[in-house]
């Protein structure tokens, strides 16, 4: 892996993760092209922030479960395929109920270039410490709906402290919120502000234990030019 990319479970004590994306449990119903292993990736920079941050969430009785971080940029081009191909239904009840597929795109739920394959953006919810718990966010991850957006209508009242205090500990922590996404946050001092990584998501920690040392090395396949922080 790239000296600044690191395993975020490894940084951070205690963290909790479920990669959506390496299984089966994401909106395009089966695990996406990059994500070979279920493991959170991020910069170095990006742990330390996290690390702040679990330190304060645990001081209001909750810890952190992260559902992405990096993400490689052949993910988003298997996103922009899959929403190019046919509705079957099989996930869009639970993920985009209100919207077709290609809406995705227009309405900055999923983003042609991500912010995630910078390294520094995660999504991601709180758990509480006592029980295990997720606490209750008015809406899972990967809802495309207005109901996901910061300041949305139609949640409960415990919903709505546990999303202010899950923003609070992440803007407190240095993270900038997207508006249309009470999960997605990114670093304001992203060591990449203008790279979009493309190395998979695996277990191995050099080129040779990847097997791709084109692509874990030279060949980044780096895209320049920040054009959103969405998704």
């Amino acid at each position: 892996m790239y000296d600044a990319f690191v395993f975020v479970d490894e940084c951070v004590p205690g963290i909790r993760w479920d990669a959506k994306y390496a299984t089966w449990d994401n909106f395009t119903g089966k695990p996406v092209d990059g994500y070979v292993s279920n493991r959170i990736v991020g910069t170095k920079a990006l742990c330390a922030a996290l690390e702040r941050a679990q330190e304060k969430a645990a001081c209001l009785g909750f810890a952190l479960l992260l559902w992405d971080g990096y993400r490689p940029q052949r993910a988003v081009d298997c996103f922009l395929r899959w929403s190019e191909q046919p509705e079957d239904g099989r996930t869009k009840l639970r993920h985009y109920p209100n919207i077709d597929r290609a809406e995705m795109f227009q309405k900055g739920y999923v983003a042609a270039k991500s912010g995630h394959s910078r390294g520094s953006t995660v999504d991601l919810t709180l758990y509480h410490l006592a029980t295990g718990e997720l606490a209750l966010m008015g809406g899972d991850h990967d809802l495309m709906d207005p109901i996901s957006h910061h300041g949305a209508r139609g949640i409960t009242s415990v919903e709505v402290r546990n999303r202010q205090y899950l923003c609070s500990i992440m803007e407190a922590c240095g993270f900038d919120r997207y508006e249309f996404e009470w999960w997605h946050y990114t670093l304001k001092d992203e060591p990449y502000p203008d790279t979009y990584f493309d190395f998979p998501i695996t277990c191995a920690r050099s080129p040779n234990e990847a097997g791709e040392s084109d692509i874990w090395t030279g060949s980044r396949r780096i895209l320049r030019g920040r054009t959103s922080s969405a998704r």
